[in-house]
């Protein structure tokens, strides 16, 4: 097999607690968005685009809906015999199977998949972020520093700096500090969770982290500060466009509706720079004249009968006459009946919304069920659910997967309220 100068690792086995029963079936990597992609199409088309065809993506939370996804790469140009794309599962060891401990032991278990390619680079991504990189620019930089590491790193808020790993760097964009969640932030560089190693340096470093019992097996926690320790010479990117974690509720429907917005969100529709996805075979979409769209991103396959504003209607869904969907995500396939109204929600896959509901409607209350994950006024509903005839929703109210009618007490849920199978806290 030929010699690879770089090879991509998509961390892509995170369980997205955060996002709540949108994520409760499926990898966080997996999670839809923006009307027709999966938030990991954002990561595999930057490397096919920055010219990376050998890319491993490893899984492990829920895999299914990620490997029927990605199948053998072809959306992406990486169905190729040599490189392509390989899903890099835990795998049994002689007497048992292993989880991946951490980040950096995921890639520790995968040694023999990046030697058997015997990069001089290695770059580490995350799956579930949205954004649009050219990975060769941050190599470039890598290779002109002659670093051992490079960290891609982007300005926030210096009121926000507090909620990321923070890089100090000095005025060459050396790294010489790295702090987790700092009180008191020294700078505004957040990491982003993308990585360039020197892969001899990063092999040895991961043997050693993996020896030590006292450790996280993580890049961030261990890696990143054995190697500061070590005064590696290690460097922060700075990049400059659209980043969002898309981990959270809010930010997950933050960034989608973004994309409703010019200039506000990724440019999804830049002919130089396509994100790629497989291309479910829907017709086109069909607004009727009773139908009326505003604002909205409205995928191939949908019906509008009545009135969508500002909001992400992914293929497949059809919205009855006199219903108003407005600020909300309508994920793939789902029913929306008549004279019913969505706002500020996200409804999940192949559901069935009745006649005459109100969904997110009323104050905005503390949620019941878990207000550390539920804590916005977005009104949530997972998957496979059917939601009844004359029913309202508040605002902060969460709806399971595979609900059903029998499974309401009462056909009013108060804001902060939620209907889950069993009815018991988590």
């Amino acid at each position: 097999m030929a010699q690879k100068e770089i090879v991509a690792l998509i961390l892509a086995g995170g369980q997205g607690s955060r996002l709540g029963v949108l994520a409760e079936n499926v990898a966080k990597p997996a999670v839809p968005f923006g009307g027709k992609y999966r938030i990991i199409d954002f990561a595999l088309s930057n490397c096919i685009n920055s010219g990376i065809d050998t890319v491993g993506v490893l899984t492990q939370y829920q895999p299914f809906e990620l490997n029927k996804h990605i199948g053998i790469g072809r959306p992406w140009d990486l169905d190729r015999m040599n490189g392509g794309i390989t899903i890099l599962a835990p795998y049994m060891k002689t007497e048992k199977g292993e989880w991946y401990a951490g980040t950096a032991d995921a890639v520790f278990q995968n040694i023999h998949y990046v030697d058997e390619m015997s990069p001089r680079y290695v770059i580490i991504l995350s799956g579930d972020h949205i954004y649009k990189m050219d990975y060769n620019d941050m190599l470039e930089y890598h290779k002109e520093k002659h670093a051992d590491a490079t960290i891609s790193v982007i300005d926030v808020p210096m009121e926000e700096a507090g909620r990321y790993g923070i890089m100090n760097t000095n005025r060459d964009g050396s790294i010489y500090e790295f702090e987790e969640k700092p009180e008191n932030p020294k700078s505004t560089l957040a990491s982003m969770g993308i990585y360039i190693f020197t892969w001899d340096m990063l092999r040895e470093y991961l043997i050693n982290d993996h020896l030590k019992s006292d450790t996280s097996h993580d890049f961030g926690k261990d890696i990143i500060p054995a190697m500061l320790k070590d005064k590696k010479r290690m460097f922060a990117y700075k990049f400059r466009g659209y980043w969002r974690d898309a981990g959270t509720i809010s930010s997950y429907w933050e960034s989608n509706l973004n994309l409703t917005e010019k200039n506000s969100g990724p440019d999804i529709y830049d002919p130089c720079w396509k994100i790629y996805s497989p291309d479910p075979a829907y017709p086109p979409h069909f607004v009727s004249d009773t139908g009326k769209v505003e604002k909205s991103v409205i995928a191939d396959g949908c019906t509008i009968h009545g009135t969508v504003k500002n909001s992400v209607i992914f293929p497949g869904v059809t919205v009855n006459a006199g219903s108003v969907i407005e600020d909300s995500i309508i994920m793939s396939d789902t029913l929306i009946g008549c004279n019913t109204e969505i706002c500020c929600s996200i409804i999940g896959e192949n559901c069935v919304i009745g006649n005459e509901v109100k969904c997110g409607v009323g104050e905005f209350a503390e949620n019941t069920y878990n207000p550390r994950i539920y804590n916005s006024n977005i009104t949530v509903v997972g998957s496979n659910t059917i939601i009844p005839n004359n029913t309202v929703l508040g605002k902060n109210v969460v709806i399971g997967s595979f609900i059903t009618p029998h499974d309401f007490e009462t056909h009013y849920i108060t804001s902060g309220g939620y209907v889950m199978k069993g009815g018991s806290n988590p």
